[in-house]
């Protein structure tokens, strides 16, 4: 079945481009368009496409209220939301991420990159840009636990909590299953699992509850560069 796809963009030529971008494959279908991030959530919740491609800055209510607005929506709980901006800042990446964004992406994302971001992120995984993710692992290790003791981890077994915690560090499918001495298919699915026990929604939400809860300490060692979380 074709990925059905939303676009958010203030500006009509952004919008027209990505469409002739995505219309060459024949698995992903755009289904209709926004230019403010009020429209965005309406046309979401009339739609309900597969992936919501959405700009940052917009008329009226920006993309990261209209993206925390989808999220939270119970009738949209399968749309994925792909932050798309010229602005690569850390207010942006952590506003994006807290708001519920499963993807981060720059503008100036190759054309391939922009196509495997929308299958990995309707796959219900999360994609950030290796630039972007190196940043994001680099300042979550620096913040101070939350304090919850690591509650929430408890539904974990200890294979899981192992591997959580080393997602947490940035290491990718392969990483880990290289570290572990098991399949790659095997960490995946053990990280489905721990989604799935914890209620998050994807890797990257993942990462940030292993910090919150302590599961791995401020200033433990952060991904290498070249070694970022893979999308599975």
């Amino acid at each position: 079945m074709a990925i059905s796809v939303l676009l958010a963009d203030d500006q009509h030529l952004v919008r027209a481009g990505f469409r002739s971008l995505l219309k060459r494959d024949r698995d992903i279908t755009v289904l209709g368009e926004a230019s403010t991030g009020d429209e965005a959530v309406r046309t979401t919740r009339a739609l309900r496409p597969d992936v919501v491609l959405m700009d940052i800055r917009m008329p009226g209510m920006d993309g990261i209220t209209a993206t925390r607005q989808i999220v939270a929506d119970p009738q949209l709980r399968g749309c994925r939301v792909v932050i798309l901006t010229t602005f690569e800042t850390d207010e942006y990446v952590f506003t994006a991420l807290a708001a519920g964004a499963s993807g981060f992406l720059t503008k100036d994302v190759d054309p391939d990159g922009l196509r495997r971001a929308v299958r990995v992120v309707a796959a219900g995984e999360a994609l950030l840009s290796p630039s972007v993710t190196r940043r994001v692992v680099a300042q979550l290790a620096h913040r101070p636990a939350a304090g919850t003791g690591g509650v929430p981890l408890a539904v974990l077994t200890a294979r899981e909590r192992e591997i959580v915690r080393l997602v947490a560090t940035g290491l990718s499918n392969d990483a880990i299953a290289g570290h572990l001495v098991i399949s790659p298919l095997t960490v995946k699915t053990h990280v489905t699992r721990a989604i799935a026990k914890l209620g998050v929604r994807d890797r990257v939400q993942l990462v940030i509850l292993a910090y919150e809860t302590g599961l791995i300490r401020p200033g433990e060692a952060a991904a290498p560069t070249g070694q970022a979380p893979s999308a599975g």
